[in-house]
């Protein structure tokens, strides 16, 4: 039953109401509470505090009967944070915790005047009151008083990001408390309001003990490598441990493909939390396609932890577990769910795009989990796949949640980038700049110990057909061909006709079908069987696999080497493997050779150094260094994506989180019916049609569906994708949808082999 007084939410399911003066003090503390070694924590509680100030207005406890609506209660609180007590971060979060980040310049600051908006509104939306003085009366008659806080997360713009970044966290900070206390409402009972469950704590010594009896018992005994690579990965595993005694800071841990950087990196990660008390750790990748082998992992390691102990955030997670409704989760898959919002788990498995893309958010749902990047181990695996476009405010961020926050950086690959070059460029952003610490120290001595190929490179103007590279498999009992385009990986098929033992790998295969091939080809080399894997990039980065010849089409350095990680990976060769590298005859431009004209690019300057020094050593990481100095100079990272660096000084979020993308974000998803999984197409099919989709059945999608660029309106691919429709709106828009399921009455547009064949559509695959 309703009580006396103001609220903040309307009734629970017992029919509490939520008084606003206790929804307000809560927030604030718990905002504090997050804000944990920041020095602008008492600014965060300032912003719960006042978040929700205008529901002191009579419009919104009427709103909150149904009797009114389209209704601001943020910017009277907004406009007191920054007017009162000069906090610009409280003013921007509280502004933006339903709507989202906005501008920071001054002229947009002064639009919150409560003059201004209630003369004109840019949402279209009234005021609950646009007297402050009456708002604050009644939040000190329910006993609230605001303290400016002692120091203010923004005292000046002239190191753009990282002030931006500080206004984020406080923003974070805001929107994870003010979820929680809501929901903590919504689900109590007649005893109050019921807190979730937090996760479990990270327990550095006891995950340390699982680690080492993990690699005691079960991969030191039952690898298969010869001594040399076990030797090599003894090194790196003690050099980790040393390191990991270092001070919170940067840093790049350089070490070859196969020498055993998954474990080896948490390891490091494990002692440094234990070392300087720190309270996560979250491993991101770049790619959904190695993400859960390296889960598995840290699934086997933990497997008697506590549940979410290690917490998978991104797309694939929790696939399997769920049904047709949203509310009919399993209690384990709605609590790791919940445990994804905010990232409240000691370990986090996540993808590039979901933590850096989360950095450079304006949107609350991104921004909630990113105060929990603080005092934490942060790993990039694969640290080479960053855009260069992307580097210096990537870096400047990284580097001032490290020197701020208490949080350590660490940027794994056998292909380490010059980032350190860039480190002038990133100190104009964030006071660090980017100058790490190596981890493996004699890296050098172990890519020379662990020299397991030998490559061969093409002479000046040497090509090869398809044909040819066709003919060269026929020799070849057990290789791999990996390619730069998926347009090429067809046409080395077409010319291999029907020679047996070929298999296929590219993101035109759904996951659980790229799954089923590569536990297909493992099964094969494991046991000594003929096999021929076709492959996109897509085998390269994490993927573990282990073939005695390796031919690649000419590519950026880092791509060439990740490719000869394929092979003879565990050194159990008598002899060096084979890499061939190879240029395709393919006649045109570079859109006939390479995928974007960053790849192409890269490729050219390795082969202008190729030239130039007439071999390559791509064992050598000084080769590397020489190679990433050169793409450099040609690409000038600091310089390119000049809207972006516009954004930036204007403090534009909104524009900033809509320009920094990883990936292509004009694609849309395509249901595809594998026959292995046809019973579960079916029926997501059929759950489409009948109610639409929803969240559980993007989620149960994935692993049925391809991703490719929308097509052009008159393309003919649109003759075989059906628009799926959304739940809630019941919306079909082919230029709008995002999810379309695939016609294919005669099963000729998705291919056992080959995967998904649109008509005409070659172009349009991505990957």
């Amino acid at each position: 039953m309703e009580s006396d007084g103001f609220h903040a939410h309307s009734a629970n399911a017992v029919g509490a109401w939520h008084p606003l003066h206790r929804h307000l003090e809560s927030v604030g503390r718990l905002a504090r509470t997050f804000a944990g070694p920041a020095p602008w924590c008492e600014e965060a509680r300032l912003a719960g505090e006042q978040h929700d100030l205008g529901k002191y207005g009579d419009r919104f406890q009427r709103r909150l009967r149904g009797q009114d609506a389209g209704l601001d209660h943020w910017s009277m609180g907004a406009w007191l944070a920054l007017k009162e007590h000069q906090a610009i971060a409280a003013a921007l979060a509280i502004q933006g915790h339903h709507i989202g980040l906005q501008r920071g310049d001054p002229i947009s600051l002064m639009c919150l005047d409560p003059e201004k908006l209630a003369r004109r509104h840019p949402l279209g939306l009234a005021l609950s009151d646009p007297d402050l003085d009456r708002l604050l009366a009644r939040s000190r008659n329910d006993g609230l008083t605001f303290q400016s806080p002692p120091t203010t997360a923004v005292t000046s713009w002239n190191k753009a990001i990282a002030a931006m970044l500080d206004v984020r966290l406080l923003f974070s900070c805001l929107v994870d408390a003010d979820f929680l206390d809501t929901e903590a409402h919504f689900e109590g009972d007649a005893t109050g309001k019921r807190q979730r469950q937090p996760g479990p704590p990270l327990d550095p010594e006891a995950a340390l003990l699982a680690l080492d009896r993990f690699m005691r018992e079960g991969i030191r005994p039952a690898t298969q490598a010869q001594p040399i690579v076990r030797e090599a990965r003894e090194r790196l595993w003690q050099a980790c441990a040393e390191t990991a005694q270092a001070p919170i800071g940067c840093f790049t841990l350089t070490a070859p493909t196969g020498s055993g950087k998954t474990l080896a990196m948490l390891k490091l990660a494990l002692e440094h939390a234990q070392r300087h008390g720190l309270k996560r750790i979250i491993l991101a990748v770049p790619f959904l396609t190695i993400i859960e082998q390296t889960a598995q992992v840290y699934r086997s390691v933990f497997a008697d932890f506590p549940d979410h102990f290690v917490l998978e955030h991104h797309s694939l997670a929790g696939l399997g577990a769920e049904t047709a409704q949203d509310d009919a989760q399993p209690p384990q898959e709605r609590e790791r769910r919940l445990l994804a919002e905010n990232w409240d788990a000691p370990i986090v498995i996540t993808t590039n795009v979901q933590l850096l893309e989360s950095l450079f958010s304006n949107r609350p749902s991104a921004c909630r989990k990113l105060h929990n990047l603080m005092e934490s181990v942060i790993l990039f695996d694969e640290a080479q796949t960053l855009p260069a476009q992307l580097a210096v405010p990537t870096l400047a961020a990284l580097s001032h949640l490290s020197a701020t926050y208490r949080s350590s950086i660490v940027f794994a690959t056998a292909t380490q980038p010059a980032f350190d070059s860039l480190h002038e460029a990133v100190s104009q952003q964030a006071a660090p700049g980017w100058q790490p610490v190596e981890a493996v120290p004699d890296h050098p001595a172990l890519f020379a110990a662990l020299k397991r190929v030998t490559v061969t490179w093409p002479e000046p103007g040497e090509t090869r057909t398809w044909d040819d590279l066709a003919a060269d498999l026929g020799d070849i009992p057990r290789g791999l061909v990996v390619v730069n385009l998926k347009r090429h990986a067809m046409a080395l098929l077409e010319a291999l006709g029907d020679a047996p033992e070929i298999l296929h790998l590219s993101t035109n295969l759904c996951p659980v079908h790229r799954r089923a091939v590569l536990e297909e080809v493992r099964r094969r080399l494991a046991q000594g069987d003929p096999c021929r894997l076709i492959a996109t990039q897509c085998v390269e980065a994490g993927v573990d696999l282990d073939f005695p010849r390796v031919l690649r089409a000419f590519a950026p350095l880092e791509a060439i080497a990740q490719a000869a990680g394929r092979c003879n990976r565990e050194g159990r060769l008598s002899a060096l493997g084979s890499l061939l590298v190879f240029d395709p005859a393919e006649p045109g431009d570079w859109r006939r050779r390479y995928p974007t004209h960053a790849y192409f690019q890269a490729a050219e300057v390795t082969r202008r150094i190729l030239l130039d020094q007439g071999d390559l050593d791509i064992n050598d990481p000084v080769t590397f260094r020489e190679y990433y100095r050169q793409l450099y100079d040609l690409s000038r990272p600091a310089s390119q994506n000049p809207a972006f660096a516009e954004a930036v000084q204007t403090r534009d979020f909104p524009e900033i989180a809509r320009l920094y993308r990883l990936i292509d974000q004009d694609a849309i998803q395509v249901l595809v019916p594998w026959d292995k999984r046809l019973d579960d197409f079916e029926a997501l099919r059929a759950e489409a049609e009948a109610e639409g989709i929803g969240g559980a059945w993007m989620r149960r999608a994935q692993t049925l569906s391809v991703s490719l660029y929308r097509p052009p309106t008159d393309h003919p691919a649109w003759g075989v994708l059906i628009p799926a429709k959304l739940r809630r709106t019941r919306k079909v828009d082919r230029q709008q949808n995002e999810w379309f399921i695939l016609e294919d009455p005669h099963a000729v547009h998705y291919d056992e082999t080959l995967g998904l064949i649109l008509p005409q559509a070659q172009q349009l695959l991505i990957g």
